[in-house]
């Protein structure tokens, strides 16, 4: 099974480093000297990872194969891709790979269904879980443990306890929305911030 671990940045320096966005709570298995990596696209790879160091919170690496700014800058925006064994799992019981969670029904505490997974959004605050409900709209779930009270893959289920509006498409507010009074539109059901 392969999973995308990383997208490289901007190339950083003269020498053939570049910057990248991990996405693995595992960098230093994946993307560590030596690691083969997939890309995406496909023409760019495989890339072999030759060194790795962090520079002010962020992780450089350099590609064998890559030896200068002008060929780490081609590299821009390729994600890195690792095979990974489908049978494997993080160390931390409270960690899961995307595809561990991709196709779980959602259900509510209450046993209300929500829907099933159909992608998780990485996203530089938290994550999302993209959820197709059974009339074929789609909703977003933050993944966070406020939200997201259990997931059992036995059952292969996620169970939620959404704040109020956060499931009612149709009730909720968008930010910024005003009628032609300049008066906030919607039903004011509290902020969906940050939770």
């Amino acid at each position: 099974m392969q999973l995308v671990v990383g997208r490289i940045g901007r190339a950083h320096g003269i020498k053939g480093e570049v910057t990248v966005e991990v996405r693995t709570d595992e960098p230093e298995l994946r993307l560590g000297p030596g690691a083969v990596l997939v890309t995406d696209p496909a023409g760019v790879g495989p890339l072999t990872v030759e060194s790795g160091r962090v520079h002010s919170g962020r992780l450089l690496l350099r590609f064998a194969g890559v030896p200068d700014r002008t060929a780490a800058e081609a590299l821009r925006n390729t994600l890195l891709i690792a095979d990974v064994d489908p049978d494997e799992t993080p160390e931390d019981p409270d960690e899961f790979y995307d595809h561990q969670l991709v196709d779980l029904d959602v259900v509510t505490v209450d046993g209300t269904e929500v829907g099933r997974i159909t992608e998780i959004a990485h996203l530089p605050s938290q994550d999302l879980f993209i959820v197709e409900r059974p009339d074929g709209g789609e909703v977003m779930i933050p993944f966070v443990e406020e939200i997201v009270t259990e997931i059992d893959l036995d059952a292969q289920r996620a169970v939620v306890d959404p704040p109020p509006g956060l499931l009612d498409a149709e009730r909720a507010v968008i930010a910024g929305s005003r009628d032609e009074s300049g008066e906030e539109s919607g039903d004011k059901s509290g902020d969906e911030g940050d939770r």
